[in-house]
């Protein structure tokens, strides 16, 4: 569409064209508005010489014939002249015109003309001839000439114009004013304010009618912005000519400036009124443009959005809204609005921040240079700036925006900016500035970055790289008809903009053809200083070469069109050529750093800028500026100084006084004056003069000057200061005085003085003031002008001159916003709130001053200010008084004032948004029924039902309660308080409610839940009652009726009860009703108060340890239980949460309040790992919960055992006092070991001894398992328990009394005996093992009584076998290790153990090794008893074996004895038998027995000898008795004789009277008679009868006949076999069925003395391995032994029994190791892979526990006979589980997050709150329709309907995508129920395999 401006001339006027001067238009309007027939008489004539009517009156010339060009007067009246010229413009068209100079009186007309006919005449001879040529007359009419265009003719060369200063000034006015085509003669008529188009210069005229896109560059002043201008109105008007349905064209008009926006709309309005006037439709046009606010002095970026006529949103744009005239940041926001969604996460903060203008946070989160400036200079490292100068801070921040954030290349980048290399490889020609610190600038970047995202702040760059990375990927907003059309967007000062905004505009136009880009990169001081039109362009030509290869039209890509606008308008020659020199410099040293232009001139000369640099006194400087006149002259309106910043002004202020406009570069940029002093500009350079000679490169025939090319980074900075200097010096229009002292200047002045561009000023010369007094209008037009540039300071400067009052306070109010705007991030907030708030006074004081829009504006921004300052209730009274009454009632409501809220809303509805009111409506609803104390001026609901309804929304608890105990609903009341944990006043509730029969149900189950609240396990009662709400609770429950409770609840009211009145023993009885009832953590609950209190348990007699202790172990294992769950809290019949007082919260976490016992743990321990704060104590993630039970219960149980172990061990119940058995008195004062008599020792309380030593071994196993480190105690209590069931004499019991039945959890204890006499192999090393040999023989002896098959397997691969050998017994002879022949004795089954013992035992007691004195006998015994067993199996002997064997049942006990034969040569038995008379002599003397001890006491006593002298004595003489080697019976006899010999002391030693009888009854002294055949047995009889039951059996074959001939108990036997089993058919129940792998039994609880009996715990816990590798036991963070339950009863028994008949003799096996077989390294592996599979298990989600729940529900719900099989049913057991697991955690979430949303206290949040609310609500709701539609017993499920549970799960998807915090296990379980019921699946067909071709067979 080509541009139409051109227009005929009005209606009546001729042809020739009539163009009217500025000057000459302002003589009209006066005219016209002063004398309306004076006016008709110059209309008349100005139409006469448009007709050509050339008479003598109006065609006399006005100067003389040698003036060059003619100038014309036309006689009007008596004294006025219309002054004319006949023009024309070669290079245009060649018509010729007539120039309207102005309408002057006769005494106006003075010599100028003459002087501008010579100027004139400058343009060349052919210009000239075309002035002066005239066609012939035609009827006294001279019609226009015309002529073929021509180039221009160079300007002739003139001496200057000898004219005063105010004449020159007038002639240039006349040339450098527009031409007006004088076309609306209605508008001149009409005395319309109007502007007209003027007649453009051919270059400009070429821009505007460019076809294609174009750039324009332009130094300052040369009409680059008129050219958009006339642009866009030439496209308007031409569609508005068309004749066809053309859309109209969209144009947007782009700058940086608000100010230079408004003003071209302004502009180009009234050039559309003035086209109206010549006929258009004015009205249709004018009202859809912005409203006219010129004539108010207000800011215009303070008028609101609302007052634009332009949307928010760019979509949003019509036809009507075009042309468009619009900032780029209003430009960036409508983007913003489209593009970015306030509801989206991810471009939720770049919404608020790009397009919430009415947001101060917003406001202030933009970094502008001033924030830069005042929060981020001051805060870089001072090695980072103290080199730079104070203006550097400007520079290098738009350093850090244009070229490492806002430059092309940083597109390439995924975070938007450049790295370093990139940056510092960056041309220096092209990028001069910092070029030598480069690496200090990043540096200060990455600073700027951290500080900005600490602030939370944004920049220009980071909005337009937000805005491009959503355009990468989505269309460009609006409507699709708007963008079929094409779009004009025109940037105005492009500079400005950052080179990355190019790509957002460019996307705004569809256009190829239609982008206009002007400015100057001579001034891109406030841009960053590397913008360049050629990198715009080539950035611009890749766009379109990028796009047009995506586009599918492959429509051609026009190069876009150059042009350079060389004339300058502002300025004259004297101005321009000074600063082109700048320009010169620039492009010499720095080619790349700005644009190159052809050189710009002036439309007339001027004067040259004045250099002074001789002024060396502040008086001299004053004085050069006003002279020395006494009335106080100052610098006029139109006159400035200009300075480098804000520390100059000062200074210079202090000099001079305020008799002038200072400012500084910065602050000067967009602004004109007539006159310009650049002051001290060199001096206050960071740049030293010696680099300031650089400059000097420019001056021919200069001497020494610096050589730029050796060191370009060394002048980078001179760059910088160039272009600061071509600014300062093209803010003039007349005069540049350049005042300068400094040695730096030099290099200038002496390239300027070079090329006789300055005049210089030596001291002393000459000069008139530089000031220019105004008149008080001047004064006034001018401070409107800064007014509008915001340079309120200078504004006030000028209307204090102008002697206007308001202005001055509306610019002083306008002074305090902006001091309180630099205050945000750097002072105090109450500092800035008190700025805002005097602020806000300033602009009220001017609201009440003002009228009209004024009024409202100042009232609406005092306002603002108020909100700034926080007061709210002024902002809103203020936002009334500016009838903004949205924001007045959101600002009450703000301030909490919610009763003029309602008022506001109630007088003002109708100017109120709908949705506004609505909000603020609810809001206030949300108030007054939030609070009982407040009620609200007018009713809030209509109905009641409506009150309800609005309650219940927004769960309004309080006032809900109040609603419904109104309506005595007291049931609906108790659940409200208990949905807001108000347990009390629920109960209450309940306690009053008759209508529900489960009111009273319902109380006691509110008041156990808080009770286990407040008293959660291990709160102590003292601890509990410190809360007054637990009194309550215990009136409360006196209150309950128990006759309606369950007899569980009533018995939970009781344990709290009991609890709280610290009654142990109802504590004991409940805990065994609870554990008969399987609540197993009330049964915990109830033990651990009952062990709450530490218990001496040393003076216990046995049965009292043995209840103890059973009691004990029951709390012991439920702590354990706990201890190993899976899932503990995902277990609802353990209920542990609620025994630890443990909430669930959202996440799958868990809450651990404050004051209970596991916060406490974590307080005091180093559990804090294992939790993160929160406001109710501590949160912890499931897994994390459960490993704090885990360690906190383990510790429980650890202090409890260890304390238990501790008591234990000095508990004299455990350890027997030898010396009172025997002699009934013991000599210790304190003796530590129980006193038994010897008659009341019998195999009850053997078993019963035996017994607490297991329940103990029970609970200390059960310690180990929890604790894997506290292993190393086992020993001792398995050296404790081998004395219990070995005791040093046979009165005492022996392994034929062991009965299980007597013993509570005999086989469970055996059980891990045996795991502890496996591991004690594992683990004994005599290196280590102070006590090897003893602790070898216990255990060794353990593991063949009760582990026989098993023992000899792992026996081989113990380390004393295997790798720790002991040296002491290896004999030195052979090197035989000794340590084997003592296994194979024990174990007995190869035909030389009974050699391998003797000698073992041969060789201990002749090395005389460390050895435990019983334990020695007992190994004695053992080999001599498998000796005689041996020896009368012999068929030599009898034909009967064993027939009438005499021994104790305990020698017969162990079947080994009877399996295999052996081979004993009698040789060894007679040294045996030596062996032991020497031990016998040797501790009847007390000689050389060191080697000996006894377990318990210090030293082996004489009382203690004779004991163990007795027992040996007895052995013998039962050996003796049963053998028929009568070199035996000479040995035993010997033996006996030399005790009998030996001199009675005064007290007779215990074996004395044995030896005696024997000695009597053998007759083995000289006199004695004839010996009997059983005179040792009579002997032994003898003893036994008179002092314990005898041990004694009398072995009887069945096939003989014999006759009771004394006490002993006869056996009768048929096979040898038989014999142990006749015995003790317990014990050797126990040795064969009891098996080492075998889980460990967890008891149940019973008494042998009292009533208590507990059940077994019904719970199967899982078993998991055990860990003892080696002595030193790393203690795990996971159990590493479970104990399952075993049945322990009669039927255990009989069945071991029945087993035993089939036992066969143990094969012979050697006890050497060879290593693991391939069995055992398949075992080791298969529990690896066990063990880490369990591990595993138990690190899974907790969710898998929910999940196994549900589903046993739903295979619980298909068991019934209504379900079938089929794919339903597979549907129902598989994904289902899943979707109501992921369901289920929705609606926790859901409930957590409106927990979150009760307190309404707050009214600030009451929005927020009141709509989270209200959405939880809904959302709340649907989940539990959707629970009830797929719970397992829904009857939605018997119709099977599979595309309803489909429907069912795409709900339940959307139902989790709105639920609050939702959690990677919720979606995991949705995709796996979406995968399994809704998405289809692919089915693979079998192909039939093709039939078999019998058919040739």
């Amino acid at each position: 569409m080509k541009v139409a401006l051109y227009f005929e001339n009005a209606n009546g006027f001729g042809e020739w064209q009539i163009l009217i001067s500025s000057e000459a238009y302002k003589h009209l309007r006066e005219h016209r508005r002063a004398d309306k027939k004076i006016f008709k008489i110059i209309y008349k004539k100005i139409k006469h010489l448009s007709h050509g009517q050339f008479s003598a009156d109006n065609h006399k010339r006005l100067n003389g014939p040698d003036a060059g060009i003619p100038v014309f007067e036309a006689k009007m009246t008596k004294d006025l002249r219309l002054v004319y010229q006949i023009d024309c413009v070669p290079d245009r068209d060649g018509e010729v015109f007539i120039k309207v100079y102005g309408i002057y009186g006769h005494s106006e007309l003075g010599r100028i003309w003459n002087a501008l006919g010579n100027h004139l005449a400058r343009r060349g001879a052919e210009y000239r001839r075309r002035c002066m040529f005239r066609t012939k007359p035609a009827d006294n009419v001279i019609l226009p000439a015309s002529f073929p265009p021509t180039e221009p003719e160079p300007e002739i060369p003139a001496s200057p114009l000898d004219l005063s200063a105010k004449d020159m000034e007038h002639v240039d006015n006349l040339i450098l004013g527009h031409l007006h085509r004088l076309i609306l003669a209605k508008g001149l008529i009409a005395n319309q304010d109007v502007h007209h188009v003027f007649m453009l210069s051919p270059q400009e005229q070429k821009v505007v009618e460019s076809t294609t896109s174009c750039y324009v560059l332009g130094r300052s002043g040369t009409g680059k912005t008129t050219t958009m201008l006339f642009k866009i109105l030439g496209i308007q008007r031409a569609w508005e000519l068309s004749a066809t349905d053309m859309p109209k064209p969209r144009q947007i008009f782009v700058t940086k400036s608000r100010i230079l926006a408004t003003k071209v709309e302004e502009y180009f309005t009234r050039l559309l009124e003035s086209l109206a006037m010549a006929g258009y439709a004015l009205d249709e046009i004018v009202k859809l443009k912005a409203q006219r606010i010129e004539d108010d002095l207000i800011d215009l970026d303070d008028a609101p959005e609302s007052q634009m006529n332009v949307p928010a949103r760019y979509s949003q744009l019509e036809d009507k809204h075009f042309p468009l005239f619009v900032t780029f940041d209003r430009l960036a926001k409508m983007i913003a609005a489209d593009i970015f969604n306030i509801d989206d996460p991810e471009t939720r903060h770049s919404a608020e921040l790009f397009f919430n203008t009415n947001d101060s946070e917003a406001h202030d989160s933009f970094v502008t240079y001033a924030v830069f400036e005042k929060q981020y200079w001051p805060h870089f490292p001072q090695g980072f700036t103290k080199n730079l100068s104070n203006t550097t801070s400007f520079l290098s921040g738009h350093t850090l925006m244009g070229i490492i954030k806002g430059s092309e290349q940083a597109l390439g980048f995924p975070d938007g900016f450049l790295d370093r290399p990139s940056y510092l490889h960056l041309s220096c020609r092209s990028n001069p500035i910092f070029a030598n610190q480069r690496d200090t600038l990043y540096d200060m970047f990455e600073v700027y970055r951290k500080f900005k995202k600490q602030k939370r702040h944004f920049d220009v760059a980071d909005r337009t790289h937000a805005i491009l990375k959503v355009l990468r990927n989505q269309k460009f907003p609006g409507q699709q008809v708007d963008y079929l059309h094409v779009y004009l967007p025109y940037v105005d000062e492009a500079q400005d903009n950052l080179l990355i905004d190019a790509m957002v505009l460019r996307r705004l136009c569809r256009n190829s053809d239609g982008l206009f880009w002007a400015g100057d990169t001579a001034q891109t001081i406030s841009a960053g200083s590397s913008f360049r039109f050629n990198d715009l362009k080539a950035f611009v030509y890749r766009m379109e070469r990028h796009s047009s290869s995506v586009a599918s039209t492959g429509a051609p890509v026009h190069q876009p069109m150059m042009f350079q606008l060389a004339t300058n308008y502002r300025s004259h020659n004297g101005i321009v050529n000074c600063a082109h020199s700048v320009i010169e410099l620039i492009t010499k040293f720095w080619p790349n750093a700005i644009d190159h232009l052809q050189p710009e001139k002036g439309r007339v000369d001027g004067v040259k800028p004045k250099f002074f640099n001789n002024v060396d006194t502040d008086a001299h400087c004053k004085r050069f500026l006003v002279g020395e006149s006494a009335n106080n002259l100052e610098l006029g309106a139109h006159q400035c100084i200009l300075v480098r910043n804000e520390a100059a002004v000062e200074k210079l202020r202090e000099k001079v006084g305020d008799i002038a406009m200072i400012m500084t570069l910065h602050d000067s940029k967009g602004l004109e004056f007539d006159d310009v002093l650049l002051y001290n500009f060199f001096g206050d350079s960071a740049i030293d003069a010696l680099r300031w000679q650089v400059v000097l490169n420019g001056v021919l025939g200069q001497g020494y000057v610096p050589d730029f090319n050796r060191d370009e980074t060394r002048y980078a900075g001179i760059c910088s200061e160039l272009k600061l200097l071509y600014v300062g010096i093209t803010r003039a229009r007349k005069n540049v005085w350049i005042f300068d002292t400094s040695d730096k200047s030099d290099a200038m002045r002496i390239f300027w003085e070079s090329q006789n561009l300055i005049d210089t000023c030596a001291r002393g010369t000459d000069v008139p003031p530089l000031a220019d007094p105004s008149t008080p209008e001047e004064w006034a037009s001018s401070g409107r002008s800064l007014f509008l540039h915001k340079r309120y300071s200078h504004a006030i400067h000028c209307f204090k001159r102008a002697d206007r009052c308001r202005e001055v306070k509306v610019c002083e109010a306008y002074l305090l916003r902006e001091a309180a705007r630099s205050s945000v991030g750097v002072a105090l907030l109450n500092v800035q709130q008190r700025a805002f708030t005097a602020a806000a006074d300033a602009f009220a004081g001017c609201g009440a001053a003002a009228t009209g829009n004024e009024r409202r504006q100042y009232y609406r921004t005092s306002a603002n200010c108020y909100v700034r300052g926080g007061q709210d209730l002024k902002a809103a009274d203020t936002y009334l008084k500016a009838e903004e009454f949205e924001l007045a009632a959101k600002r009450y409501r703000k301030a909490g004032s919610f009763d003029r809220t309602f008022h506001v809303l109630t007088d003002h509805r109708a100017m109120i948004p709908e949705r506004t009111a609505t909000d603020l409506w609810m809001v206030c609803r949300l108030h007054y029924c939030g609070r009982s104390n407040d009620q609200a001026p007018v009713p809030l609901f209509s109905s009641f039902d409506e009150e309800l309804e609005f309650l219940e929304g927004y769960d309004l608890d309080w006032a809900r309660i109040s609603l419904l105990e109104s309506h005595s609903r007291y049931y609906e009341v108790a659940e409200i308080h208990l949905s807001d944990n108000r347990p009390m006043e629920a109960i209450q509730a309940f306690l009053k409610d008759n209508r529900n029969i489960d009111s009273a149900a319902r109380a006691a189950d509110t008041l156990l839940e808080f009770m286990w609240r407040k008293c959660s396990f291990r709160i102590t009662p003292k601890a509990a009652v410190v809360d007054n709400s637990v009194w309550q609770a215990i009136a409360l429950a006196d209150q309950l009726q128990m006759k309606k409770l369950k007899p569980m609840t009533r018995n939970l009211v009781l344990m709290f009860q009991s609890i709280l009145r610290e009654d142990r023993e109802s504590l004991k009885k409940l805990a065994l009703t609870f554990q008969e009832h399987g609540h197993h953590t009330a049964a915990l609950h109830c033990l651990d108060h009952f062990f709450a209190r530490s218990v001496d348990i040393r003076p216990f007699q046995l049965h009292e340890m043995a209840s103890f202790l059973e009691t004990f172990h029951t709390y012991a294992r439920l702590l354990y239980q706990t201890s190993t769950l899976h899932d503990p809290l995902g277990r609802r019949e353990c209920d542990v949460q609620r025994l630890f007082s443990i909430e669930p919260l959202s996440g799958d976490e868990f809450l651990i309040p404050s004051g209970t016992f596991l916060h406490d743990s974590v307080t005091t321990t180093q559990n804090n790992r294992l939790v993160s704060m929160h406001q109710s104590g501590y949160k912890a993630s499931r897994r994390n919960a459960t490993e704090l039970i885990y360690l906190s219960i383990r510790t429980i149980l650890k202090d409890k055992v260890l304390a238990l172990d501790e008591m234990c061990c000095g508990a004299r119940v455990f350890l027997r006092c030898l010396p009172y058995i025997f002699y009934g008195n013991c000599q210790e004062t304190r003796c530590p070991r129980e006193h038994v008599r010897m008659s009341n020792s019998d195999h009850v309380r053997y078993n019963a001894h035996v017994g607490i030593h297991m329940q103990l071994i029970l609970i200390l196993q059960l310690l180990y398992s929890a604790h894997p480190s506290t292993m190393r105690w086992r020993r001792n209590w398995l050296e404790h328990l081998y004395e219990a069931l070995t005791p040093p004499l046979f009165i005492q019991g022996s392994f034929a009394d062991l009965d299980l039945t007597l013993i509570p959890h005999g086989l469970a204890g055996l059980r891990v005996v045996k795991n502890w006499i496996r591991e004690s192999f594992y683990l004994l090393n005599p290196s280590t093992s102070p006590q090897f040999l003893t602790t070898l023989m216990r255990i060794t002896s353990l593991s063949f009584a009760f582990d026989r098959n098993d023992a000899p397997s792992y026996i081989a691969e113990a380390q004393c076998l295997t790798r720790n050998i002991s040296t002491e017994l290896l004999r030195k002879l052979d090197n035989r290790y000794l340590v084997r022949d003592m296994l194979n004795s024990y174990r007995g089954a190869t035909p030389s153990s009974i050699s391998s013992g003797i000698l073992f035992l041969q060789y201990v007691l002749d090395n005389h090794l460390h050895v435990n004195l019983s334990v020695l006998c007992d190994c004695i015994e053992n080999i001599l008893s498998s000796f005689v067993i041996n020896h009368r199996m012999e068929p030599a002997l009898d034909e009967l074996p064993l027939h009438g064997v005499v021994l104790p049942s305990s020698w017969l006990i162990f079947p080994h004895k009877f399996s295999v034969k052996k081979d004993v040569e009698p040789e060894s038995i007679s040294s045996l038998l030596d062996a032991i008379g020497n031990l016998i002599q040797r501790l009847r003397m007390d000689s050389a027995t060191g080697f000996l001890w006894l377990a318990h006491v210090t030293s082996i006593t004489p009382l203690l000898r004779n004991i163990f002298i007795f027992r040996l004595c007895r052995t013998l003489c039962l050996v003796a008795h049963n053998t028929r080697y009568p070199m035996v019976k000479r040995k035993v006899n010997l033996i006996v004789l030399d005790l009998h010999k030996t001199k009675r002391t005064r007290r007779s030693a215990y074996y004395r009277k044995l030896v005696d009888d024997v000695v009597e009854h053998m007759a083995l002294s000289p006199d004695g008679g004839v010996p009997r055949l059983d005179g040792y047995l009579r002997a032994v009889l003898d003893f036994d009868t008179n002092n314990a039951p005898s041990d004694l059996v009398r072995l009887v074959h069945k096939t003989r006949q014999s006759t009771q001939t004394s006490s002993v108990r006869q056996l009768f036997y048929e096979r040898a076999s038989e014999i142990p089993y006749l015995i003790s058919s317990r014990m050797v129940a126990a040795q064969s069925t009891l098996r080492a792998e075998a889980a460990t039994f967890m008891p149940r609880m019973q008494s042998l003395k009292d009533d208590v009996e507990i059940c077994p715990v019904k719970e199967n816990l899982e078993p998991m391995p055990q860990e003892a590798g080696g002595e030193k036991v790393e203690e795990k963070g996971v159990p590493v032994v479970i104990c399952s339950e075993a049945t322990d009863g009669k039927e255990d028994m009989d069945e071991a029994i029945t087993s035993l008949t089939s036992l066969d003799p143990a094969p012979d096996e050697s006890l050497r190791s060879n290593g693991p077989s391939e069995e055992q390294d398949w075992a080791a592996l298969t529990i690896q892979y066990a063990y880490r599979f369990h591990i595993w298990r138990r690190s899974g989600s907790a969710v898998d526990a929910e999940i196994d729940a549900i589903f046993r529900t739903c295979l619980k719900e298909t068991q019934s006979s209504e379900w079938r099989p089929s794919y339903y049913r597979l549907l129902f057991l598989g994904p289902l589980p899943h979707l109501l697991a992921c369901l289920e955690q929705g609606i926790t979430l859901t409930h957590a997050a409106k927990a979150k949303t009760k307190d309404l206290s707050n009214h600030e949040q009451l929005e927020e709150l009141g709509r989270r609310r209200s959405e939880l609500t809904s959302l709340l709701k649907k989940g539990m329709q959707l629970r009830n539609k797929l719970e397992p017993s829904s009857a939605d499920h018997r119709t099977r309907n599979i595309d309803a549970l489909k429907r069912a799960v795409l709900e339940v998807g959307e139902f989790i995508q709105k639920v609050p915090g939702s959690t990677k296990d919720m979606q995991t379980n949705f995709q796996m129920a979406y995968k399994g019921i809704v998405a289809e699946k692919k089915l693979f067909r079998v192909q039939k395999k093709p039939a078999l071709n019998v058919e040739d067979l």
